[in-house]
C-alpha cells in the first residue's frame, strides 16, 4: 500500500469525514458514492487543499500531512482535474500545456509536450484557440497539462459530469488508458457507474462520510448488492483485445480463450478494451442452439446462483478464461432446468456495449 491516509474532520454539526484508507499506487482508484458522502473532500485532504488537524497523509513512503507537519499542494507534485477544465482563455491549448511544463523543473520532468498531445488526441489541436475546443477536447487538454506538471499522483474529481452523453463516451477511453500510458495512478471522483466500470481497477465505496469496503472492480461486480446496481441492474465487465474482423463483417473480441462477434459502426483502435454486458441480457442454456438469433454462446461453469429480487436469480458463471459473467433468470427457470453450483451451461448473451 503507497497512500495512506486517515482523516478525523467534523465538516459541520450534521457532517464528518471519517477514513481510514491504504491504497496501491497503480492503477485507478474510484471514490464512488451519492453526492454528499464525502469523496470530494477526502480528495481535498489528500491534495493538500484542506489542512485538517485530525488529518494524516502519505505517498511513497513520504509523509504529507503528520501532526504539525504539512507539505503543501504545490510540493507535492500532485495533478488535479476538476468538473470545469479551468484552462486559460487568452492561451492557445499549445500554450495552457506549456504552463506547467516550464515551471517543472528538468530534473523531475517525466513527460513531454509531444507524447502527451499524441497519447490524449489533440496534437492537431495545438494551435487552436480552448474557445474553439468542444467539452471533451478541453478536458483532454485540461488532462495534458495536468500530466505535464510531471504529477506523481493524479486526481480526478468528477471530471465528466459536465459533459453530454456523447461527449463523456469519446472521452472515457483516454481516461481508462491513462494510468497505464503515462504511469500516474489516478484518484477519480464519481458516483455515476457507467465511469466506474470503464475507467476503474478498484473502487472505495463511500457513504455518509466513511468507507464501506474497497473491492477491485471485479469483485465489485461479482457480488449481487454492489452499490454499482442499484440504477442500472446487476452488470460483469469483461476485458479483451480487438482480435480482427471476421468474414462475415463483425468485429472479433477477446482472446486466444473467449471470442465475441460485436456488430460495430467501426473498428475500435487496437488495445485493451471492456465490454458491459448487463446480467438480463444474458440467457442460459444446457447446451448451445442453433436456429437462433443469438450470436455469443459461451461455456461457462455455475459458480453462485442468489436471489436478486422477488421471483429472480443472479447466475454468477466462470468463462474459459476466469473472467465471470452475470446472467438475471427468473427463478423458475433456475428449478426447472434444476441448475445447480458446479455445472456448465452456455450463457447466450443478447447485447454487449463496447465501453472503451
Amino acid at each position: 500500500m503507497s497512500l495512506e491516509t486517515r482523516v478525523h474532520w467534523r465538516i459541520d454539526p450534521a457532517f464528518s469525514l471519517e477514513v481510514d484508507l491504504a491504497l496501491p499506487s497503480d492503477g485507478v482508484t474510484a471514490l464512488f458514492g451519492r453526492s454528499g458522502c464525502g469523496k470530494t473532500s477526502l480528495l481535498r485532504v489528500i491534495a493538500g487543499l484542506e489542512r485538517i488537524a485530525g488529518a494524516e497523509v502519505s505517498f511513497r513512503g513520504e509523509r504529507w500531512q503528520h501532526g504539525r507537519q504539512f507539505v503543501p499542494l504545490h510540493r507535492r507534485r500532485v495533478g488535479l482535474v476538476f468538473q470545469e477544465h479551468s484552462l486559460m482563455p487568452h492561451l492557445t491549448v499549445s500554450g495552457n500545456l506549456l504552463y506547467g511544463y516550464k515551471r517543472t523543473p528538468e530534473s523531475l520532468r517525466r513527460h513531454h509536450p509531444d507524447e502527451v498531445a499524441a497519447m490524449l488526441g489533440i496534437d492537431a489541436l495545438l494551435q487552436r484557440p480552448v474557445d474553439r475546443l468542444s467539452g471533451g477536447q478541453r478536458q483532454r487538454v485540461a488532462v495534458g497539462r495536468a500530466l505535464l506538471g510531471s504529477p506523481q499522483l493524479l486526481l480526478l474529481d468528477e471530471p465528466l459530469s459536465a459533459l453530454d452523453t456523447q461527449t463523456r463516451r469519446e472521452i472515457m477511453p483516454f481516461f481508462s488508458a491513462l494510468a497505464a500510458q503515462a504511469d500516474v495512478p489516478i484518484i477519480l471522483v464519481t458516483h455515476t457507474p457507467d465511469e466506474v466500470q470503464a475507467m476503474a481497477d478498484r473502487v472505495v465505496f463511500m457513504s455518509d462520510g466513511r468507507v464501506d469496503r474497497i473491492e477491485d472492480l471485479k469483485q465489485a461486480l461479482a457480488r449481487p448488492d454492489s452499490p454499482l446496481f442499484v440504477d442500472s441492474g446487476a452488470a460483469s465487465v469483461l476485458e479483451g483485445t480487438i482480435l480482427g474482423q471476421s468474414a462475415d463483417g463483425f468485429v472479433r473480441f477477446g482472446n486466444d480463450r473467449v471470442e465475441l462477434l460485436l456488430q460495430l459502426d467501426k473498428t475500435p483502435k487496437q488495445g485493451i478494451s471492456r465490454l458491459r454486458i448487463q446480467a438480463n441480457d444474458v440467457a442460459v442454456s444446457r447446451r448451445p442452439l442453433d436456429q437462433i438469433s443469438v450470436i455469443n454462446q459461451l461455456p461457462i461453469t455455475i459458480e453462485g446462483l442468489e436471489q436478486w429480487r422477488p421471483g429472480r436469480v443472479l447466475l454468477t458463471g466462470v468463462l474459459a478464461d476466469g473472467q465471470r459473467l452475470c446472467a438475471e433468470i427468473t427463478e423458475q427457470s433456475r428449478n426447472t432446468m434444476n441448475l445447480a453450483v458446479g455445472e456448465s451451461v452456455y450463457a447466450l448473451i443478447k447485447s454487449v456495449a463496447l465501453i472503451n
